[in-house]
């Protein structure tokens, strides 16, 4: 059976996993459409971070990271968790040191960090 696309997500859907660490994945209760306008308003602003940071106008950059911080709160990717089981946001942590590290090592094929 082939990989999905993409990187490795937790069992719950709460996280994907890119390079041994634990990312909040977004709200998967965003209607397609809202979560589809949300995505390119990130990509958008984050086309400005790069042009700002290309231009060495440092206003335009605070904007712009402001920006994608916003729409990463939308998304459920970052701000309140989205989830309501009182479980404890792990975001950032590496996944060996957090109550996924059981289901990583067990993974078949898990790279090893």
């Amino acid at each position: 059976m082939a990989e999905p696309e993409g990187p490795p997500t937790t069992p719950d859907g709460r996280y994907i996993i890119v390079r041994g660490r634990l990312w909040r994945a977004s709200n998967p209760d965003l209607p397609e459409d809202r979560r589809q306008e949300l995505v390119g308003d990130l990509m958008d602003a984050r086309r400005g971070v790069a042009a700002a940071k290309r231009a060495g106008d440092a206003a335009a950059e605070k904007a712009a990271r402001a920006s994608v911080h916003l729409t990463k709160v939308a998304l459920g990717e970052r701000g309140p968790v989205w989830w309501n089981d009182g479980a404890p946001d792990q975001n950032r942590k590496l996944v060996h040191n957090s109550t996924y590290a059981g289901w990583w090592e067990a993974r078949e094929g898990a790279s090893p960090d």
